[in-house]
């Protein structure tokens, strides 16, 4: 019975592990929105997780430095075979002095009072943190902005998949008109050839677009940090965007510090202060107590080496007083210093880049914002005249060019619409990221 038991329970364990697996596996959403597209890949995407993990580094870094403030022990064992022992005269002897085996075990325990060397790494860890933390805020808003953009990049394409679809529908039924027309013998046979080398053209668009959608799906699937052999979908609502992309205010002004980069500088500079303070108190002592116990044990015979010890002890102070240097100090200042001044310089170059860097998203942004209600009246305008060219050409008033002519018109101006939309949403992310209000929470 018991090995009956032991069989169930191992069968009840690889069920649940197996049920676990595939539980783990269907968590993934087979449709994402925006909003779900850029909470995975804040939460998945290589960079962001490969900076986490330097976080995760630079805390363990940190701990190691604040270890150093915590007693420190050791234990030393020795032990050898004395071949040939040391002699010695007294008066008119040689004699020859110490055992056949010696050995001995140290035990010592150490307490750094003071060290330059530990005060600087309790100093430093806050913005060491600090630093990695930044760090990943940097990838984050990478990762928000890239994957907004590849998630735009997609939508414009299947919107220029919608309208080549429309537009090969009404195509090929208007080459059955030409033909039929020509069957009649209304027309000669080039309005119904030009049909069909304009129905050809168009399909032959919509080819080209459908094969760049699996490359372009694929590069959002890299951002997002999904597996490749995942079906993704993405839902959105042309609405709902175009309102995004109106809901922005031009009139707010950068603050460097709202700036990841620009705070990643100040950290720095904080690490830079406190590393020349270090050298400038380089000269002060590095203060410990230590406590030891050391039994020694020596005997002619090995078997009866540990029989008996001989310990010694002692308890005691030690400091390390650093006197000439040969201006060693005095030079690791000067240079820490100099590091400074050079930080200092690049923060200042910072700040004229994040103004420059303003000032062309907030210029982008609003031209791609004007072309784009240039190019949504135009494509209105591009309907009104296909329809009325449609109606006259019924009618035998318009020939059968006018009516390419509109229509290719009428499908560059839809596709320009589009595109349009796309700039203005991208040019918001840059905006957005210039000014330094990525969410990234």
């Amino acid at each position: 019975m018991a090995k009956y038991r032991v069989l169930s329970i191992l069968m009840w364990s690889l069920l649940t592990i197996q049920v676990y697996g595939q539980n783990s596996s269907d968590t993934i959403p087979g449709t994402f929105t925006l909003e779900q597209c850029i909470a995975y890949a804040l939460q998945n995407t290589p960079s962001v997780r490969q900076a986490q993990l330097d976080e995760s580094i630079a805390e363990r870094d940190v701990r190691i430095g604040l270890s150093s403030w915590l007693p420190q022990i050791s234990a030393q064992y020795a032990a050898a075979h004395n071949i040939r022992r040391q002699s010695t005269v007294f008066g008119d002897q040689v004699i020859t002095v110490g055992t056949k085996y010696t050995s001995n075990i140290l035990m010592q325990a150490n307490q750094t009072l003071y060290s330059n060397d530990v005060l600087l790494a309790s100093r430093a860890a806050k913005y060491s943190r600090l630093q990695a933390e930044q760090n990943t805020t940097s990838f984050k808003i990478e990762a928000v902005v890239e994957t907004s953009k590849a998630f735009y990049d997609i939508l414009f394409t299947k919107e220029q998949l919608r309208i080549l679809d429309e537009n090969i529908v009404r195509q090929e039924k208007q080459y059955k008109d030409a033909f039929n027309r020509y069957q009649a013998g209304l027309t000669d046979k080039t309005d119904y050839q030009r049909a069909s080398i304009s129905l050809a053209n168009t399909k032959s668009s919509k080819k080209r677009t459908l094969e760049s959608t699996h490359a372009k799906l694929a590069y959002i699937k890299q951002l997002m940090g999904l597996p490749p052999e995942k079906d993704v979908t993405l839902s959105y609502d042309s609405a709902t965007l175009m309102n995004e992309g109106l809901l922005i205010d031009t009139t707010q002004t950068p603050s460097y510090v709202s700036r990841v980069e620009y705070k990643q500088l100040q950290t720095q500079m904080q690490l830079l202060h406190l590393n020349t303070n270090y050298y400038k108190i380089g000269f002060l002592p590095t203060l410990s107590a230590y406590i030891n116990y050391n039994p020694l044990f020596f005997n002619n015979s090995l078997s009866e080496l540990y029989n008996k010890a001989y310990p010694t002890s002692a308890v005691g102070v030690q400091a390390t007083i650093p006197i000439f240097t040969g201006t060693k100090r005095i030079q690791n200042v000067k240079r820490a210093q100099l590091r400074e001044e050079r930080l200092q310089v690049q923060m200042e170059d910072t700040q004229r880049a994040i103004y420059t860097e303003y000032q062309t998203a907030l210029a982008n942004y609003k031209s791609d914002y004007n072309e784009w209600q240039v190019l949504r009246q135009n494509a209105v305008i591009a309907e009104e005249v296909y329809n009325t060219i449609k109606l006259q050409y019924d009618e035998g008033i318009k020939a059968y060019v006018d009516l390419i002519v509109a229509e290719t018109d009428l499908q560059t101006a839809q596709l320009n619409y589009y595109n349009a939309l796309f700039q203005v949403l991208s040019s918001k992310l840059d905006y957005e990221k210039a000014l330094g209000i990525i969410n990234v929470n």
